[in-house]
């Protein structure tokens, strides 16, 4: 029997995605290097890093990032805390608690949450609860929502079959129906996540003092581009993390239902 050979293409096409990201890091070294208003407002990625390591060598960088993570999440464990609850409700066959309540919830979910900024410093001042309330606000839209969608998508099957062999509710509810709504909630905590850490970065250029927010604003009222920049690669550098940490944590803890569907 021949060998079958695979046939690969040149090594920039295999590797297309790394080589993108390199082309754009070697362009935005070089270009600011040639002068003119990229060379004002655009920090090498060399200048950039160098930035980085004084910051973190002075503890600066790390002061920041605590703070940011920890108010947001404050803000995000208290939306899971009272959205998945009242998902589970909206979505667990109260139907007249669903019908009060839903168009209120759908209308408030449409309200803008920077035009609502404002308002929250107005009322809780410019201190941490503002920023809690407002990370709050933010989460609970998409882990409320995608709750319900969880809940209402479960195969009627799989109750009335759990109710046949006797379940009571505590069982139903545990072996059943909170397994089967898990990857509606995990959709919601993960995007509630992401929301929540971007939202409070705003917020910190507004009312703060400290965070990676206010590092941002500070450095853009002082004209520190690299530092602008540094901050601005710690941010996405964290987004990305804490979306792969929410993607690790579905996995494993919802692994069954792809391997259900693999088997099937």
């Amino acid at each position: 029997m021949a060998n079958v050979t695979k046939i690969q293409g040149p090594f920039w096409t295999r590797h297309l995605d790394k080589c993108s990201i390199l082309l754009f890091l070697l362009l935005c070294e070089l270009l600011p290097r040639a002068g003119g208003l990229l060379q004002t407002f655009v920090a090498p990625p060399s200048l950039v890093l160098k930035t980085l390591a004084e910051l973190f060598a002075t503890g600066g960088m790390t002061k920041h990032m605590a703070l940011s993570l920890y108010r947001a999440t404050i803000g995000f464990v208290a939306a899971a805390a009272v959205g998945i609850p009242l998902g589970f409700l909206l979505g667990g066959g109260f139907r007249t608690f669903e019908r009060l309540v839903n168009p209120l919830l759908l209308f408030l979910g449409q309200v803008n949450p920077f035009s609502l900024l404002p308002l929250f410093v107005l009322l809780f001042g410019i201190g941490e609860l503002s920023k809690g309330v407002m990370i709050f606000w933010v989460c609970l839209g998409p882990i409320l929502f995608s709750t319900v969608n969880g809940v209402k998508s479960i195969d009627p099957l799989l109750i009335k079959s759990a109710r046949a062999t006797g379940a009571n509710l505590t069982t139903l509810f545990s072996k059943v129906v909170l397994p089967a709504a898990s990857p509606g909630i995990f959709h919601g905590l993960k995007i509630g996540a992401g929301t929540a850490f971007f939202m409070l970065i705003a917020a910190e250029m507004i009312g703060a003092s400290s965070g990676l927010g206010w590092l941002i604003w500070n450095a853009q009222v002082n004209f520190q581009i690299p530092r602008l920049f540094a901050a601005t690669v710690v941010i996405s550098l964290l987004g990305l993390a804490i979306n792969a940490l929410f993607e690790v944590l579905e996995a494993k803890l919802t692994g069954w239902k792809q391997h259900s569907i693999d088997q099937g």
